[in-house]
């Protein structure tokens, strides 16, 4: 349900024209506009940029759809956007623009791998590796042209970094609440 909300957003997001008023931009941050930090994560810079970023959401949210409730889920979403531009923000003080859904994606998956784990499915391990691996060649290799050309724009591979990070930290806090919690409510 929730995939279904954020896709309707981020296309009718796409079909109007707000681009100016909602994407990253570094200085406009600065001078106030912090609204950007999340808003620019919904946006796209062409209709293939779009339709890849939400296929790989319904496919994400499928995937660990079992760890997910709709109202942490919603949650998970707005901490990863406002990290996500954060992280950009703070670390990547030359990226002066930025959009798309990716680096949140790269978060999400990393906290459903992270919630594999711990509900022992081996599966979540290579899924974390592979992520892992992913991002880190992006990091010594870059992005592949073929989809630097589809998207007609350089893909900001600090974002998939900083997403995957983020979604690995979210996941750590809420099962170590979850874990602190439960220690109280036994110690009682």
């Amino acid at each position: 349900m929730l995939a279904f909300g954020v896709s309707i957003l981020c296309v009718t997001l796409y079909f109007t024209n707000l681009a100016s008023t909602l994407a990253y931009q570094r200085e406009l941050i600065l001078d106030g506009q912090w609204w950007r930090l999340v808003t620019g994560n919904l946006l796209h810079t062409n209709l293939w940029h779009l339709l890849m970023n939400l296929a790989g959401m319904w496919v994400i949210i499928a995937l660990h759809e079992q760890h997910y409730r709709l109202k942490a889920l919603s949650l998970l979403l707005v901490c990863l956007c406002l990290l996500q531009g954060l992280g950009l923000l703070i670390f990547y003080p030359a990226l002066i623009g930025y959009v798309g859904l990716s680096g949140v994606l790269h978060g999400l998956f990393a906290y459903g791998a992270v919630f594999d784990i711990r509900d022992g499915y081996k599966s979540g391990y290579l899924l974390l590796l592979g992520i892992i691996a992913k991002v880190a060649y992006e990091q010594y290799f870059g992005a592949s042209v073929e989809v630097t050309a589809l998207i007609d724009a350089r893909v900001a591979t600090e974002a998939h970094l900083i997403g995957m990070l983020t979604g690995m930290s979210c996941a750590f806090i809420v099962i170590a609440s979850k874990a602190i919690f439960a220690t109280r409510v036994t110690a009682k």
